[in-house]
């Protein structure tokens, strides 16, 4: 507009002032304009585009093919148009990248009457996480470069990144306890289906405790021993506060944690004993949901901006799992795991008072955590006076730190381990699975 009002102006005053050549070249100019202007909105209303994605799951280590299509429908040549598939810039900057883009996934093309163009390119998962494809976006104008035109073509798909799962070396599947030997304070009930042995009757003893072969045999009443029922089972609270994670740690600190709470769980499972997850992350789902992906889109950087996601979150509510058995059980998790975000929400020692109440007490409450502060130590330590059996995972790399984050859950009695490096997931379980 500024541009036609520039070219008004000059020829209203060429006009009054009968500069002859100086109107003409405004009258030149402005046809150009006007020409440019429509030849640009013609080449843009006629162009339409679709992307095809041959998988929208995924697990770290493959490939996802992504193919782009662009047909135009109008009847004049296009002079040229950029096309460019946006990815977010979190799964870009990080050598190796998140997602690693193998191909083009940006052209610049020129199209004839019912011209057709495709573009292909193929994503390889490098992490988990769920990773907006897209949008589409398509610019073109003319070729003076005087008028451009810009528009979303396509909407995104959301491709969602399984977190890795490995195996626990020395983990028994036998085992009644998935991290470390049950102790007889956390044998809560007895079981009457696995008989232990046989006593001397002692008033107060049902009847149907009565084993009445050793009374017979015996001439005295005996009575049955149930073996205590033992605590079965993990409940995992992982913090992912954003707090916890130091910038230059990341991202793998945080990816550590996930591939842990992953493994565990998947070990659990393997089991048949019941697995949950709590955590104070914030799901990108959710995000998604809440925060959308169509924002008024007038630049290419506000078409980034789509593509990208706010840095903060005043989400409050934790991501919840509940502790079950269940075939789906481990697929719920892992679909949880892959979607979790570091948030600022909620720090680990609110996460604990605010889900207390949802947690089992026959299954182990196993913490990761990569920063252990005095409240988040008073947290886990409440939870064992509660009668919870609690164990934690310490999430850095230095003998140093560990020693001093080992040592606040130690004065709460709480059984450590240290997660340094992706081996010790596999070893965690090693010197305490139950053989």
């Amino acid at each position: 507009m500024k541009w036609f009002a520039g070219a008004v102006l000059l020829l209203v005053f060429a006009l009054v002032f009968k500069l002859g050549l100086l109107a003409y070249a405004m009258y030149a100019l402005l046809g150009v304009m006007l020409v440019s202007r429509f030849l640009a909105r013609t080449w843009s209303e006629h162009l339409d585009a679709k992307r095809e994605c041959n998988r929208l799951t995924a697990n770290v280590g493959e490939d996802v093919a992504v193919v782009i299509t662009v047909e135009h429908r109008g009847r004049l040549p296009v002079a040229w148009l950029l096309v460019e598939d946006l990815l977010p810039r979190h799964a870009l900057i990080y050598s190796p990248p998140s997602l690693q883009v193998m191909g083009r996934r940006l052209q610049l093309a020129m199209f004839t009457r019912g011209g057709r163009k495709t573009m292909f390119y193929q994503l390889r998962c490098h992490r988990r996480g769920y990773y907006q494809i897209g949008p589409l976006v398509i610019e073109t104008g003319d070729v003076f470069g005087l008028h451009r035109r810009y528009h979303v073509a396509t909407e995104p798909h959301f491709l969602l990144v399984y977190p890795e799962v490995r195996p626990l070396e020395g983990f028994d599947i036998a085992s009644r306890r998935p991290i470390g030997e049950v102790r007889m304070s956390y044998r809560l009930f007895e079981d009457p289906t696995r008989v232990a042995g046989v006593r001397r009757y002692e008033a107060g003893d049902p009847m149907n405790r009565i084993n009445w072969r050793a009374t017979a045999r015996t001439g005295v009443l005996h009575s049955k021993v149930y073996e205590p029922s033992t605590v079965a089972g993990a409940t995992i609270l992982l913090d992912f506060h954003r707090s916890s994670f130091a910038e230059r740690h990341e991202p793998m600190r945080s990816e550590l944690a996930v591939t842990a709470a992953a493994s565990l769980a998947n070990a659990v499972y393997l089991m048949g004993q019941q697995t949950g997850l709590v955590t104070n992350g914030r799901d990108a789902a959710d995000r998604i949901r809440t925060e959308g992906w169509d924002f008024d889109i007038r630049t290419r950087g506000a078409a980034q901006q789509a593509a990208g996601m706010r840095e903060a979150s005043d989400r409050l509510r934790p991501l919840v799992v509940d502790t079950r058995r269940g075939e789906d059980q481990l697929m719920r998790i892992l679909e949880v795991l892959a979607r979790v975000e570091l948030t600022d929400g909620l720090d680990f020692s609110q996460l604990v008072i605010e889900t207390a109440s949802r947690l089992p007490r026959d299954a182990t409450v196993v913490a990761i955590l990569t920063e252990v502060s005095e409240e988040t130590a008073v947290a886990l330590g409440n939870l064992r006076r509660r009668g919870f059996a609690v164990t934690a995972l310490v999430n850095v790399y230095e003998d140093r730190d560990y020693a001093e984050a080992a040592g606040k859950l130690i004065a709460e009695r709480i059984e450590v381990r240290h997660l340094r490096d992706d081996a010790a997931v596999t070893e965690i379980c090693r010197s305490h699975a139950v053989r």
